[in-house]
Order: structure tokens, then C-alpha cells, then sequence
């Protein structure tokens, strides 16, 4: 069956970090009691008005609290902000405490400021980032780890931690631009197509990352899939509902420098900038979206978010038990496609 994931949002500040946590904790059983296998959480440093609890001990948390068919992933870390050495325990801990459940989802990073508060230059993030993953998975797998680089040098080092899954946990490698797509077909073993990506640009997208892997001789299976999702009794009301929580997030990504939906007027034709992406509508207008996206594209797991800042505990999980309802069922039944044409 195509497995769903939740994507768990950042929050107001106004929210205290112990609050946000309890909430947390009943958003995650609510997903649990939905149908939701995966849960996700991203990363951000220092974000003003906003917070991100990190995912790591969050994640080693959620893992004594989740059911053992659950996976948790780091959806993404920000990679280029750490030392790979330092990434690469942190992560094979996290895969220890979580008994093998974890999948590292990682990518480039998009605000010059988090590089700037951390000492990092921005133009560097790249070769930083494919330095680190080659690093990483040296550390992973072997018991004597050289490695020459321009950002990165170890010499006869000796791993003393290994991660529980082998050779390591999936490294699912996240990207709005064709670079990173060619850095998932490179190094990763799965590409986490952002949620804004329409769908034409997805099968593009799955080619260039089949034919890199091919180059390796690894095999292409089916791919993590994220997608913003609400589902309302009516299309009319699913989009006036879904400008309401959503609509003032974008413009903030298109503020901090996240121009994936450059070019589109968000603030006057909301509903027209989002329809190439978005999956908003009545449940059988929902549900045909997403079989249509499952069926054709070899996609598993599909990772929805129904959570934005402008939401409370409370009606997040109203919206993710309006899925379990109305749409889970109807995508866990399919079986994932596995051709890519």
C-alpha cells in the first residue's frame, strides 16, 4: 500500500516551547489514529516570530512514544550548517534510539542569515553539502575513514558508532532546484520533492534521479512525495479555508528567500498560484488528486501537511482526522506504482 506521513509545521513564538511540545504529542497520536506512518519535522535557526523545536531530540522523543510501524524523519536538516563528523554521530545515535525507524531527510539550506549566525559562508553550502554526505557515509560503513576534501579532512580516523540500519539510514535529499535533484541522484537514496513542485516537473524530476542512479547501479523505486492538502465539504470552501491558514506562510517563504512560487501573485490570485501544486478541495475532488499523483508517478510514501502556523492544536487535529475520514483510506489502498515512464 502507498503509506501516508504527516508533516508537523512550525508555530507562532506566541506558543511557549512546552506547549508546543504537548501539542506535539496529541497532533503525532492523532496522525497515529488516522493512518499516518510517517512523521516528519524540518529545521530552522533562529526564526524570528516563528520556532521549529530541533528534530533530533524531538524525534529521539517521538520515538518512545509512536507505535513500531511508525517512521520518523528529519524532513530536512540543514546539512551545510554542521560538521559532518558531528552530523554523522548525531544522526547514527538518533537511528540507535529509534531502533532503526529513522530516514535522514537533509538539504542546502535557503537563508543567508543561518549561515551568517553560524559562521558558514552561503556560497560555500554546496560543496559543503556533498562533501558532508560523502563523509557521513564514510563514517558509516567503514573502520578507517581517510578523506581529502576542499572544506573537509580526516585522516585514519577510526567510527566508534554505527547506525542500526545497513549500511546506514535512507538519506532522502530535498531540492526545489535541479542541482539538488542531481545531488539526490547522486548521493542520496531518495528525492523529497518539495510540496510546491507541480506535478509535470515531478516526473522530470524522478528521470534525472533514475538515470543517476542508474549510473551507480542502484536501483529507482518509489519516491517520498510532499503536498499541502485540506480537505473541506466544498471546493469553494476547502480554498477559502486553505487561503486562510496558508496564504500568509508563502508570502513569508517568498520573504526569507524561498522563490519557489516567484512569478505568481500571491496576495491577489491566491487560489490561481497555488492550483499547479496545492491539493485543495471536497473529498472526492481530494481524493482523485492524490490517485492521480500515487497512480501515475511511482510515489510511496505521500507526506501531506495539514498543519500551518496559523493553527492550533485543536483544529489541526480536526483537519488530520477529516483525512483519516476522507482520504487516507482511499490512498493506503492503492498499491504503489512502480514504473516511471
Amino acid at each position: 500500500m502507498v503509506q501516508v506521513g504527516l508533516l508537523l509545521s512550525d508555530v507562532p513564538k506566541s506558543v511557549s516551547p512546552a506547549q508546543q511540545f504537548k501539542d506535539v504529542l496529541r497532533i503525532v497520536d492523532a496522525a497515529q489514529e488516522n493512518g499516518f506512518t510517517y512523521i516528519a519535522i524540518g529545521q530552522h535557526f533562529l526564526y524570528g516570530d516563528l520556532r521549529w523545536l530541533q528534530p533530533v531530540p524531538l524525534l529521539a522523543r517521538l520515538a518512545a512514544h509512536v507505535e513500531p510501524d511508525v517512521k520518523l524523519v528529519t524532513q530536512i536538516m540543514i546539512a551545510p550548517l554542521y560538521h559532518p563528523v558531528m552530523l554523522a554521530e548525531e544522526i547514527a545515535t538518533l537511528d540507535v534510539v529509534t531502533e532503526g525507524r529513522l530516514i535522514f531527510g537533509a538539504g542546502l539550506g535557503y537563508r543567508p542569515e543561518e549561515f551568517d549566525y553560524l559562521g558558514i559562508p552561503f556560497k560555500e553550502r554546496a560543496g559543503r553539502f556533498d562533501e558532508s554526505l560523502q563523509v557521513m557515509k564514510k563514517l558509516w560503513t567503514e573502520d578507517d575513514v581517510t578523506f581529502e576534501g576542499k572544506y573537509f579532512r580526516l585522516e585514519g580516523v577510526k567510527p566508534h558508532l554505527r547506525p542500526v540500519q545497513d549500511p546506514h539510514p535512507p538519506i532522502w535529499i530535498g531540492a526545489h532546484a535541479m542541482a539538488g535533484v542531481r545531488r539526490a541522484g547522486k548521493y542520496g537514496d531518495a528525492y523529497a520533492t518539495p510540496p510546491e513542485t507541480p506535478k509535470e516537473e515531478v516526473l522530470e524530476r524522478f528521470r534525472v534521479v533514475r538515470d543517476l542512479f542508474a549510473e551507480r547501479g542502484k536501483e529507482f523505486g518509489p519516491q517520498p512525495l510532499r503536498r499541502n492538502v485540506l480537505v473541506a465539504d466544498t471546493r469553494e470552501q476547502a480554498m477559502q479555508e486553505y487561503a486562510r491558514v496558508a496564504q500568509g506562510r508563502y508570502l513569508t517563504y517568498m520573504n526569507k528567500g524561498l522563490d519557489v512560487m516567484k512569478g505568481t501573485d500571491l496576495e491577489n490570485e491566491f487560489a490561481k498560484a497555488v492550483s499547479g501544486h496545492a491539493v485543495v478541495g471536497d473529498p472526492e475532488q481530494v481524493v482523485a488528486q492524490l490517485t492521480d499523483l500515487v497512480t501515475t508517478l511511482p510515489v510511496d510514501p505521500l507526506l501531506m501537511r495539514p498543519q500551518w502556523p496559523t493553527m492550533d492544536a485543536d483544529e489541526t487535529i480536526a483537519a488530520i482526522a477529516r483525512l483519516g475520514k476522507d482520504v487516507v483510506p482511499s490512498i493506503t489502498a492503492i498499491a504503489p506504482n512502480r514504473e516511471l515512464t
